[in-house]
């Protein structure tokens, strides 16, 4: 993605993610973190204690979270470095505002259209809008606005693979045995392949928006050429050095 402001720059936000988010204990996190309160974690320069050792400390969730570069935006934009209060309840609007430009800059880059500029300069217009108007917005209506296109640019992709593709949008493949599958030119927005076996399969081309991959085996798979696939998709799951990504993501430093 060629935005640096899309993605996340640590030494310019407050740890509004430290800070924001509730966590449960879980097989992601090791304690109960109520929303709102600092993870005791944190420290006074707003950076992470066990930054390099949260898997091992129980954290791995911390590790596949990912702003989309709102906290800077929050910190330094919107609210001009000064902490306040009320970035509590700006961030998760302008995450979820970011996370479609994102994903509208891809689109963008893949398939110039006007649509597609309008859609961009209206979120980025959002993302640097006055608190009281990002609070005022509706979420839900500009997802519903903006989704269209996306899916739009996600079938402009599946429909240069020739023959028939899969359509797994939505499915419950948790745990799902797909070594080895064809599933180039599939549709899985919004599919659940937690803990899925993808080892060595074929996901060139795929729709991949949405996509919970939480411990799938990416190992030997091939995912050049999918559209919307994030770097926190990637590092929730499993894979190697055999793993095939699109140019613009990072392998995970855990694979």
């Amino acid at each position: 993605m060629s935005s640096p402001a899309l993605h996340a720059d640590c030494s310019r936000c407050f740890a509004l993610c430290c800070v924001v988010p509730a966590f449960t204990a879980s097989s992601d996190f090791a304690i109960d973190k109520p929303a709102g309160t600092p993870c005791p974690n944190l420290r006074d320069d707003h950076r992470c204690g066990i930054h390099r050792e949260l898997r091992s400390r129980g954290f791995p969730g911390c590790t596949v979270y990912d702003c989309f570069g709102a906290g800077q935006q929050v910190s330094q934009v919107i609210f001009s470095g000064v902490r306040v209060p009320a970035m509590q309840e700006v961030f998760p609007v302008v995450r979820d505002v970011h996370e479609l430009l994102y994903y509208v800059t891809e689109a963008l880059e893949r398939f110039p259209s006007p649509e597609l500029r309008d859609a961009r300069e209206r979120l980025a217009g959002l993302s640097a809008s006055a608190p009281e108007v990002l609070l005022a917005l509706d979420v839900a209506e500009l997802r519903a606005s903006v989704n269209p296109l996306l899916q739009a640019a996600g079938e402009r992709v599946r429909a240069a693979v020739p023959g028939k593709k899969k359509d797994h949008r939505g499915a419950m493949l948790m745990g799902a045995r797909l070594r080895g599958a064809r599933l180039r030119g599939a549709s899985f927005r919004g599919a659940y392949l937690i803990g899925a076996d993808l080892r060595g399969a074929d996901l060139r081309d795929c729709d991949l928006i949405g996509a919970d991959l939480r411990g799938a085996d990416l190992t030997g798979a091939d995912l050049t050429g999918s559209v919307f696939l994030v770097q926190s998709q990637l590092d929730s799951a499993r894979g190697d050095q055999a793993t095939r990504l699109p140019a613009s993501l990072s392998r995970p430093a855990h694979w």
